[in-house]
Parts: structure tokens; sequence; C-alpha cells
């Protein structure tokens, strides 16, 4: 099942947009980890086992393993989301961008080395920075449109021709790149009227929305100016909420919870088709 299938799957089934980061941060880990060699797998496999029935998607940050040296856990750990929790889509957030040769092995890495079913990429560089991964039919190719962070605005504000640089990457995404079917694009809830600017631009194309929970982002807001009319669209990703919702042996727990109460949050605010 393609990346986008397994979203729609997985918001219609399982009723849930949102998205665990998995972000592991050792000096956040529970006291009882702290010998443990294999602490990076064991924290992250507990929080997805406790946390997907209420996921659509897990999304591992690649910096987060690769400055601990830890990359074979992260490969460790998709797979064991596939084979445990078989239809939850893994959205590797790595940001890629580079020329073409280059970019043939970013995907490479993300679709072949880690098995992830979608990836994050940076458009700065056109589309030929970008194709190896659209090329990949079956998975997905998540563009970095407006982001969370307070900074983005420097660049992706810029006027060109009328209209905010932004916009004319979710126009270009939606109209030329989406030849498979497989784009969506990077949002931040810090940023609801961007959002429904939008979505007014390319209509049902998935959004991934990062920045509520510790980076203040509004879930009704966001719900209303980014939810399809069907209650679909959107991928709403929250890390350190959940991840570090508890400091004890029951951390795998506190996750549950946090992540149960979070769906059910957004589902407050969810468009009833």
């Amino acid at each position: 099942m393609s990346f986008i299938n397994q979203l729609r799957n997985r918001w219609q089934h399982a009723n849930t947009l949102l998205c665990v980061g998995l972000d592991p941060e050792p000096a956040r880990f529970p006291h009882h980890l702290a010998d443990d060699p294999d602490a990076v797998f064991a924290f992250c496999r507990a929080i997805a086992d406790a946390t997907a029935p209420y996921v659509c998607a897990f999304k591992p940050q690649i910096a987060h393993f690769s400055a601990l040296g830890a990359e074979a856990a992260l490969q460790r750990l998709i797979a064991y989301i596939h084979a445990e929790h078989p239809g939850i889509p893994v959205i590797l957030d790595s940001k890629r961008g580079d020329i073409g040769s280059t970019a043939q092995h970013y995907a490479s890495e993300a679709f072949v080395r880690f098995g992830a079913d979608a990836v994050t990429v940076n458009p700065y560089l056109g589309r030929d920075s970008v194709q190896p991964f659209l090329d990949h039919a079956d998975k997905g190719v998540i563009v970095l449109c407006r982001t969370s962070n307070p900074g983005s605005g420097e660049f992706q504000d810029l006027p060109v021709d009328g209209l905010p640089l932004y916009r004319h990457v979710a126009r270009r995404v939606a109209n030329e790149w989406n030849e498979h079917g497989n784009c969506a694009l990077v949002i931040g809830a810090t940023w609801p009227d961007e959002l429904a600017q939008v979505r007014a631009d390319v209509g049902e194309l998935p959004f991934l929305v990062p920045g509520i929970g510790a980076q203040g982002g509004d879930v009704q807001a966001v719900m209303r100016a980014g939810a399809c009319a069907d209650g679909g669209g959107l991928v709403i990703s929250s890390s350190r909420a959940i991840l570090y919702a508890g400091a004890g042996e029951d951390f795998a727990e506190a996750a549950a919870i946090a992540a149960q109460q979070q769906r059910d949050a957004i589902n407050a605010f969810r468009p009833q088709p």
C-alpha cells in the first residue's frame, strides 16, 4: 500500500490525524534506561507500542539518531514498526535537498537503507534535487513549504510576482511535481493563516503539520484552517509533549495517555463527512 493510501486508511479506520515524532534525547530518558546500551531503541520501541492505537504515522527525526551514532537503532525501529504495527506509515524527517546525483543517494538512504514510507525534503535547489525522491511513486515526498520555526518567514515570505514564496512552492508541488500523487507539504501549526491560504491553493494535498504542543500551535485553529471536508488531509505532529509525558518506569503508559488526549483534542474539531 502506498504512503498516501496508508495515511487515508489510518485517517478513516483508526480515526486519527495524530503523528508522534520519535526524537530520542537520552538525557530525558527514565533513569531505569540509563545503563541500557540499547536505550535509544528500547525507548522508541516502547513509545511506538504504547501510542500506535492513536496515530496515523510515526516520524523519527534522523539527526536525533545520527548525532548519537544510532543509525542502526533507527533501521531496527522502522523495521519493528512495520512488522508489529503494519499499516502505520513511517516518515523519515531528514529535510534532504541536494544536486541530482547526491539526491539519488539520499533517496536510497531514506527508502532502501532505512525503509521509510515517506521523507521530508527541501525544495530550495529546485525539482532536479527532489526528482529522485519523486521517482519512488509509492513513497511519500513531503516538501517544506511554510515551516513552524520563528525565522521561517525570512525567505519563505519574500514576495515573488505578488505572492509569498511559500505559496509558489505549494502551487508548484501540487500542480507540477505531484504526477504520482505522492506529494505532501510541511506547513507549521504556528501559522494558521498561511495554512488556510495554502489549503485554498492546493485542494486536498496532505499537510504534515508540526508545531502543536511544545511549540504552541493551536489545534482548533489548525483544524479550521487546514482540514479537508472529509475530515482528513492533515498529519499533525507532536513529539516532546508525548515522548516525555512521564519520567518514570511507566513512561510509555504516560505517553499513551498523552497521545490519546491529543488525538481526542484534534478529533473534537474535526469535520464530519
